[in-house]
């Protein structure tokens, strides 16, 4: 199969595994700090195996390599905190809405990475994908938990935007499942001195959500998304992975029995609709080459 269609595959299956990590915001009954470093030890550990066993290793290849992955793991580690964080303020779908300014973040950030122009269509699909969030987004006060939980979920999108454009400049020579190895442990060795008494008495429970998230929801999908950047830009990327809300509300009304409102509907209508056109697009301006 073509590199960028096996990369698109994989980054739609990698999408609807990261939708389902919102739910563990509020199953996992810790908090979000404590979350995120019992998902990454775990993570570390699945993805550590999963190279040994795939004949790799874990030298890096370079030593300016390890700077690079300090930082890249620097901004997972904040990025993952603040993600459970802005869906503990508000709820799974303000959570993730704000979150996915990331798309918008990215196409405006790109050209500084890339070397690229910024075109109208871009603009456009970023605009679409805007205007879709802030529909789904419920109304909310100066100074509430709702408006916590967006303005730390943009910050959040903020990191992340800026951890996948550097990854996809600076190290994307290392294979997906090595990468987010590296990107792991950090978060570990820089949220272990943090973790509270909660997350080590946790029930067998707790233990069994955690393992879960960590494997299923987390080396999977990210092992997929860190090999997807070699392949595609990070605004490919970015405005494909926009499903990911609507992933998230489904889930959240199977699982949680959330009730989205007319708005949430309408609104992720308008953002697959740009993740649609964003993957085609791509495949037309690219077909058979390593980039789209």
């Amino acid at each position: 199969m073509d590199p960028v269609k096996k990369s698109l595959w994989s980054l739609h299956l990698a999408v609807i595994l990261l939708g389902a990590t919102a739910l563990f915001s509020r199953i996992i009954p810790l908090s979000a700090l404590d979350i995120t470093l019992g998902r990454a030890v775990i993570a570390f550990v699945v993805l550590a195996l999963l190279v040994r066993l795939s004949g790799g290793n874990l030298r890096f290849q370079r030593t300016r390599d390890i700077g690079i992955a300090i930082v890249l793991g620097g901004l997972m580690a904040v990025h993952w905190v603040t993600y459970f964080a802005a869906m503990q303020y508000s709820s799974v779908s303000v959570g993730m809405i704000a979150l996915f300014t990331f798309p918008v973040i990215t196409v405006l950030l790109e050209p500084f990475f890339e070397g690229i122009k910024l075109v109208w269509q871009d603009l456009v699909s970023a605009l679409v994908v805007l205007a879709g969030i802030w529909l789904i987004v419920p109304e909310a006060s100066l100074g509430n938990e709702v408006t916590l939980g967006i303005a730390v979920g943009v910050f959040s999108a903020l990191l992340y935007a800026l951890r996948n454009l550097l990854h996809r400049k600076y190290f994307s020579h290392y294979g997906g499942a090595q990468a987010m190895t590296y990107q792991t442990l950090v978060i570990v060795l820089c949220l272990c001195w943090f973790g509270s008494a909660e997350l080590y008495q946790a029930s067998q429970h707790t233990y069994l959500m955690l393992l879960i998230l960590g494997t299923i929801c987390t080396a999977a999908p990210h092992a997929l998304v860190a090999y997807t950047l070699i392949h595609l830009r990070a605004k490919t990327f970015s405005l494909v992975a926009c499903m990911q809300p609507l992933y998230g509300v489904v889930l959240a009304i199977l699982v949680l029995n959330e009730q989205p409102s007319w708005q949430t509907l309408v609104g992720g209508i308008m953002v697959i609709s740009a993740a649609i056109y964003e993957t085609i697009n791509a495949n037309k301006l690219h077909p058979g080459k390593g980039h789209s």
